[in-house]
């Protein structure tokens, strides 16, 4: 029988002693969820806005997702994609049918999605007459992933650091900036990969001229637009990808996070001929489309989709940029720079060098979880189920924060 181990401190002491050093956690033990609150192991109670790092889109301990899992668990947890399962089917029909993508193929990351992204557009360059193009052209301060391939296809140098000789094939455009973009493209050219809105790069929305510009581009040369909604996607912005916001289709799209609610599911969505790329023996991941990851993949999406989740996500997330320019920005003018956002992916950029000082304060003094991104900018991704209210608590744990600072 396994003994518990009863308290932070206990669960703190044996991570330090067991746990690889590979992330930086703050000094609490997580034992339990309901809805945007979670409790720690000595009963504690916190506001969750980080969501596990926007995974957790329905929130804790959904009802409907408890009993999803209860009846996987009485049922099939796992079967090989030498057969079809149903949830697998289901979840593909329903993320086509809400979106201008024709097929969807499943990866267990984000990560792992970008990955089939990228040997997508080689072999498509293959498939039509193209043998020379490899090159995928992202943007600075991006983040695809943490594999080899997607790590340098991240625009950061912190992330390439210690790995290098890094994979070819990868150009860093300006985020926002067309002529960038225009500049690096030539006879090599696979495909253009961006963030509608960069995430860990802090919070950056794409300009609509921008994304239109990379489509008329795309067009123009036979070459792949594709997007990384892996954070953005799956409800975060307020429609289902996020994509929907700006009128621009791209060829491909990953998504992962929140689509699982808490259980590892990633896909690639793609459309035309596009669809048509990846065959047999090319790409593929043993547990990938897994009966269980699936089936709660189609339970999320039925939520969002269909009990005003998505509504609640849009207005929500501007009510929570209206009150930060009151609660925050004017009580602190020479702290903020700006704040933006779509839906509840939402960030406010601070004047200071770090925001690491008020993730801390709003721990400690209100018990408040949020998370430093890019240096200097406050994130707050948290469950698309959030209420006003508790956006009011996150705020005011901000204020004083930074008033506490002298800000």
């Amino acid at each position: 029988m396994i003994q518990k181990f009863g308290s932070n401190a206990e669960v703190i002491e044996n991570g330090d002693k067991y746990l690889y050093g590979n992330h930086i956690r703050m000094p609490i033990a997580m034992a339990r969820g309901e809805g945007c609150w979670v409790y720690d192991e000595d009963g504690n109670k916190y506001l969750d806005y980080v969501g596990g790092i926007a995974v957790n889109g329905l929130g804790h301990c959904h009802p409907r997702i408890a009993a999803c899992l209860k009846e996987r668990a009485e049922t099939m947890l796992h079967c090989s994609n030498y057969f079809y399962n149903e949830p697998a089917v289901q979840t593909a029909k329903m993320l086509v049918e809400n979106s201008c993508f024709d097929k969807v193929l499943y990866a267990n990351s984000g990560a792992e999605a970008n990955e089939g992204q990228i040997k997508l557009a080689r072999k498509y360059a293959k498939d039509h007459g193209h043998p020379e193009r490899f090159v995928v052209i992202t943007m600075k301060n991006s983040f695809h992933g943490r594999t080899l391939a997607t790590c340098t296809a991240t625009g950061q140098y912190g992330v390439h650091r210690y790995f290098e000789p890094l994979p070819d094939g990868f150009r860093y455009a300006e985020f926002n900036n067309l002529q960038s973009v225009l500049d690096l493209v030539d006879e090599y050219t696979a495909a253009i990969l961006t963030e509608p809105v960069q995430g860990e790069g802090g919070v950056r929305p794409a300009d609509p001229e921008f994304l239109k510009g990379l489509r008329k581009l795309c067009d123009e040369k036979g070459i792949l637009l594709m997007f990384d909604e892996v954070q953005v996607g799956s409800g975060r912005t307020g429609k289902l990808f996020a994509y929907q916001h700006y009128g621009v289709e791209p060829d491909c799209c990953s998504i992962a996070k929140a689509l699982g609610s808490g259980v590892p599911i990633a896909a690639v969505c793609a459309r035309g001929d596009a669809a048509k790329t990846l065959t047999p023996g090319t790409h593929g991941s043993t547990f990938a489309g897994g009966p269980l990851a699936c089936a709660l993949a189609m339970t999320t999406l039925d939520v969002m989709l269909n009990e005003g989740v998505l509504d609640n996500c849009a207005k929500v997330g501007e009510y929570f940029r209206a009150r930060a320019h009151e609660v925050v920005e004017k009580k602190h003018p020479g702290a903020v720079k700006e704040i933006r956002g779509l839906g509840l992916i939402n960030g406010i950029e601070l004047t200071k060098e770090s925001g690491q000082e008020v993730v801390d304060l709003c721990f400690r003094d209100s018990k408040v979880l949020i998370n430093n991104t890019s240096g200097n900018v406050l994130r707050f991704i948290p469950p698309l189920v959030t209420t006003e209210e508790e956006v009011d608590i996150v705020l005011a744990a901000v204020d004083q924060a930074m008033t506490k600072l002298g800000w």
